[in-house]
């Protein structure tokens, strides 16, 4: 019987240490003696609105210094338009502080993200998305295969003085890309650098030709491209052409 009494006792002692201890860490209790009065961000916001930013940590703030929930006020941040990654840590004896990552957006990808410089696909709603942006698509398992395909056009189309506006890779493999004067290029699946590093060489002998603006150029063919220009009715052959595989 003393055992049992003195178990019970030793249980009620931890119950009377930890319950306060709980209770405090859980903000159930005095979150009123030790809150957060300075919300503090860290770096650079050219595109985070940050009436909109300190609204969404102040909920998790109320709790006070020791009950703050800095994982799930992490995670809100995260979610917010614009913000790449986001840190929040608290500075006894009142400070809340988040450190903010910004996106720096690379291209647009499909109709309604964007990606970043970092290689991350980002939801574009909500986002004021800059004219400048190229347009980027393709399955979400290929975005480094696309970019670098996109590097390396713009690198080849330079020299005709052109730039690329926009690349494509479709579910079945197949490559196209728009040029900055509007011209269409299809590229087809098969061989695509070369063919696209063809077809960039020849370009400004082929638009130095008395023809009009090239609206569409396809490049699935083993010889040559069939072209189309904006004041021709049908599409001109340039070289042997023959119909091949996309």
């Amino acid at each position: 019987m003393n055992a049992l009494l003195r178990i019970i006792a030793w249980t009620l002692a931890v119950a009377l240490v930890a319950l306060p201890v709980v209770a405090l860490l859980n903000g159930w209790v005095a979150s009123e003696r030790w809150p957060l009065r300075t919300l503090r961000v860290q770096g650079a916001l050219h595109n985070v609105d940050e009436a909109q930013l300190r609204a969404t940590v102040l909920p998790y703030a109320k709790r006070g210094f020791f009950a703050v929930p800095l994982e799930d006020a992490q995670a809100a941040v995260a979610r917010l338009p614009w913000v790449e990654s986001a840190e929040v840590r608290k500075h006894w004896p009142d400070v809340l502080e988040v450190q903010v990552v910004e996106h720096r957006p690379f291209a647009r990808w499909g109709t309604d993200r964007l990606l970043s410089e970092k290689g991350r696909l980002f939801p574009s709603k909500g986002i004021r998305v800059p004219a400048s942006l190229p347009q980027l698509g393709g399955p979400d398992t290929r975005v480094q295969d696309v970019v670098a395909m996109y590097n390396e056009s713009r690198v080849l189309f330079a020299s005709s003085g052109h730039d690329v506006k926009a690349l494509r890779l479709d579910a079945r493999g197949s490559w196209s890309l728009v040029l900055s004067d509007g011209a269409e290029v299809i590229v087809g699946r098969s061989d695509a650098r070369p063919r696209i590093g063809r077809f960039a060489r020849l370009l400004p002998q082929l638009l130095a030709q008395p023809q009009g603006a090239l609206r569409r150029a396809d490049l699935r063919y083993t010889n040559g491209f069939a072209l189309q220009w904006g004041d021709a009715p049908a599409a001109a052959a340039a070289g042997t052409t023959s119909q091949g595989n996309t």
